[in-house]
């Protein structure tokens, strides 16, 4: 029967030395909308996907594999000894292995190995479909991501972190500092400051880029299912265990995962993370198997760990553990500079999104924003902004585009008067000028070297202070003000 909800199309290579089976799995396959080709050998698999990456001609684009689905057991080469070549050498490539014979012990070196998936023979329809609508997503990712690489070198990490606060740019340099290592890093905050973000960012920045980054709420998950989410469980371990399953960390492996708040998980997950943390190893749940993971852990918690170990309430031996870098998330309320660039940044984004041309704010719509005190933080004002792109029918935002909410800190009528007055209310002497398309990194300059020379004059022009109240390095502030055009000698001469 066909899948009503059939998953994106993706090209296939089918490895398998059976050609009844192949055909079998080609054919259904090709009627779920896949382009599918195959191969009786490892070989030639490994041959096929090498020509398939290569352009036809010029006027033919290269037409890559995105999946290959394959066999574990076949004469001449393996399937396992296959999977780690396509993954050193084609690594865009998300691979499932097959096999009649499944065991933990080669579910776990396939997926060190690379695979995104192991299913065991013969295949359900349903379980074929899910594994190829997570490896679909995993090529297209993987191959994003290879795209993107040369625009990750800037030093934010990732183009959506934005801010100017000093204790952001302490951020950014811890970012930096602590990417290049294994080390935990423990974040703190409230929810929606960016948390998942600043992981992303040290992931990308690590020598652990090209591996997954897997993240998890702890909070999201049943506290009965965590333990399974995390490590993984053997068939028959419980109602329900169907099958062996992978868990998180495993997935993770050779890469990072990020567990995010961590201050949810009960005292006796507590102990096992702490385990995992301490000597890297663990047992899937109804397993006596002890698996080794080579990953990097990041954690979160929106709340105080210190206030919940007073209390008896978070272990005190696992806190110690993950307090090693500590990164401290700021809410946005204690960051008003930040609030203007932030608020630039998703109106860019959201405009471009739904193909509008809406090129600012009014200064009676700033001055909303800034006046709000945004309990969701970060996650909220990109909502606020997203929803006033899809309300505004001017190329400004106005403030009568923002939600009742966030006007209920400002005089409601001299806003109505600003709208009707295009922007200013009557005798307002605010600039109503339409701010001017530019890039972000170019709007992003004047606040930052006004921050910087506000600093600089308060410290009379002190480097080394002037660099330890924005909490960056003295370097750091020499980069800057050279990027930013800011001689000091010249000011202290005039």
């Amino acid at each position: 029967m066909s899948n009503p909800n059939p998953p994106a199309r993706a090209r296939i290579l089918i490895v398998d030395d059976d050609p009844i089976a192949a055909e079998s799995l080609a054919d259904f396959l090709g009627q779920e909308g896949h382009d599918v080709a195959t191969a009786s050998s490892a070989e030639q698999a490994l041959a096929a996907v090498a020509i398939a990456e290569r352009p036809i001609s010029v006027a033919e684009p290269a037409r890559p594999f995105g999946v290959v689905l394959s066999d574990v057991a076949m004469p001449g080469q393996s399937g396992m000894e296959m999977l780690k070549k396509l993954t050193r050498q084609h690594p865009d490539v998300a691979v499932v292995m097959l096999t009649g014979y499944a065991t933990i012990e080669s579910a776990v070196e396939a997926v060190r190995s690379g695979a995104v998936n192991y299913l065991t023979k013969p295949v359900v329809d349903t379980e074929l479909r899910l594994a190829l609508e997570r490896a679909i997503r995993q090529h297209t990712i993987l191959a994003e991501n290879r795209r993107l690489k040369t625009r990750l070198e800037d030093k934010f990490g990732l183009d959506t972190i934005v801010g100017a606060d000093a204790r952001m740019l302490k951020t950014f340099d811890l970012i930096e500092a602590v990417a290049p290592s294994r080390t935990t890093v423990l974040m703190t905050g409230e929810s929606g400051v960016g948390k998942s973000l600043i992981a992303q960012a040290i992931h990308q920045r690590s020598p652990r880029r090209d591996k997954p980054l897997i993240q998890l709420s702890c909070g999201s998950i049943p506290e009965t299912l965590l333990e399974s989410e995390l490590f993984g469980h053997a068939k028959g371990a419980f109602t329900g265990a169907y099958a062996d399953k992978i868990g998180r960390f495993l997935a993770a492996s050779g890469g990072t995962i990020f567990l995010d708040e961590i201050n949810s998980a009960s005292p006796a997950m507590q102990l096992k993370l702490l385990r995992v943390l301490q000597e890297r190893k663990f047992e899937p749940v109804g397993s006596t198997q002890t698996i080794e993971v080579d990953v990097r852990v990041i954690l979160a918690t929106n709340k105080p760990l210190e206030d919940l170990v007073a209390r008896g309430e978070f272990r005190q031996d696992l806190y110690y553990r993950i307090n090693v870098v500590t990164i401290e998330l700021p809410p946005l309320r204690d960051r008003l500079s930040d609030i203007p660039l932030l608020a630039a940044h998703f109106l860019q984004k959201h405009s471009a999104s739904l193909g509008r041309e809406i090129v600012g704010f009014t200064p009676d719509a700033l001055d909303a924003l800034r006046r709000y005190q945004y309990p969701g933080n970060v996650r909220e004002l990109e909502n606020i902004i997203e929803r006033a792109c899809v309300l505004s029918r001017t190329q400004t935002i106005n403030a009568v585009d923002l939600p009742e909410h966030v006007l209920s800190g400002t005089n409601k009528l001299r806003l109505a008067e600003s709208a009707a007055h295009g922007g200013n209310a009557p005798g307002s002497t605010s600039d109503n000028t339409p701010w001017t398309p530019m890039p972000l990194e170019t709007a992003l300059r004047e606040p930052e070297k006004h921050i910087i020379l506000k600093a600089l004059k308060s410290n009379h022009f002190n480097r080394q202070k002037t660099a330890d109240d924005l909490g960056i390095n003295r370097t750091t502030l020499y980069k800057k003000m050279k990027a930013l055009g800011i001689d000091i000698d010249e000011r202290l001469a005039g």
